[in-house]
């Protein structure tokens, strides 16, 4: 049997929360499944090790919208599917599946709006597979990356998809210094290129001689070290989801962000919103300069322990 799932949401961490829901369809169906994926959602990164998923096919721009819906339906229709499992309302990836001949079509209900990313999922899920479905994430790796255990490892995520949802990084250096005086740490970056003036910033502070940064490593470099993480602190970005993924606990600073759809479904995140918030964070609130310092401070030393 050939299965299909089309996860076309853009974000790293997307892939990370659907990942339960991709594992449950191919374990009822028995069948290792093809996932059809945005390329910047590192897909093919992510997933390289696991069993269960068989095939990435990147969503290239040709295949694309209106104008890419015979393109797709063509590439899929090559590869003979039985089944087609679509985590969208769109009508284009319904019409697609059928211009490609795939017999059993599951999709969430057309033209809906607005969702809870997980709660949906799973609903979407359980529905086709008559079974509970847990939401923990379980990213599979074969590498791993054993770190000298006479220190604390500790990942900062630093970067995010906005300004308005990125701690200032000056409060990152100071939490990093301050926690050193209490274990002895070392430190990791998590940041790409387009974050090389933050971590020039934590090259020029007072841990310069205590940190790796990420700068140069792809996704797939970095999760044998994430792996081996005492603690992820992270502003709401794809870092959280991959750590909670790879069993890390991982404390997530909602600034500007809905909490309640990204930070409530793994019991290894903690979550710390503004001042005056209580699991009410959204796209809007605009909260970055409302996260209380020691709050995060308290807290991480509370899970180090």
């Amino acid at each position: 049997m050939k299965i299909l799932c089309i996860n076309v949401r853009k974000g790293i961490g997307d892939q990370i929360i659907f990942l339960p829901y991709i594992h449950a369809i191919s374990k009822k169906f028995k069948s290792p499944i093809s996932l059809l994926a945005k390329k910047n959602s590192k897909a093919k990164e992510l997933f390289s090790d696991d069993s269960l998923i068989d095939e990435i096919i990147n969503l290239e721009e040709d295949m694309d919208g209106i104008k890419g819906i015979l393109k797709l339906s063509k590439e899929l229709k090559n590869r003979n599917y039985d089944k087609i499992f679509i985590f969208n309302s769109s009508l284009r990836y319904n019409i697609v599946a059928r211009l490609a001949g795939i017999k059993s079509i599951y999709q969430y209900p057309l033209f809906r709006k607005k969702d809870n990313i997980v709660l949906s999922a799973k609903i979407f899920t359980e529905d086709i597979i008559s079974k509970v479905v847990s939401t923990e994430p379980n990213l599979v790796i074969k590498n791993d990356n054993k770190l000298d255990e006479r220190f604390k490892h500790i990942c900062l995520g630093v970067s995010a998809s906005g300004p308005t949802k990125r701690w200032n990084i000056k409060n990152y250096i100071k939490l990093a210094e301050n926690i050193n005086k209490k274990a002895k740490c070392k430190f990791y970056i998590a940041g790409g290129k387009n974050d090389i003036d933050l971590i020039n910033e934590f090259k020029n502070s007072e841990i310069k001689n205590n940190f790796i940064s990420f700068e140069n490593l792809s996704i797939k470099e970095t999760l044998p070290i994430i792996k081996n993480m005492n603690l992820m602190i992270t502003n709401d970005t794809s870092w959280s989801h991959i750590a909670v993924s790879l069993k890390v606990k991982t404390l997530t600073l909602f600034m500007d962000s809905p909490v309640m759809a990204y930070g409530r479904y793994s019991s290894r995140m903690t979550t710390i919103e503004p001042f005056g918030e209580k699991d009410t964070t959204t796209h809007d609130t605009l909260g970055k300069d409302k996260i209380s310092f020691d709050e995060v401070f308290n807290k991480s030393i509370e899970m180090l322990d």
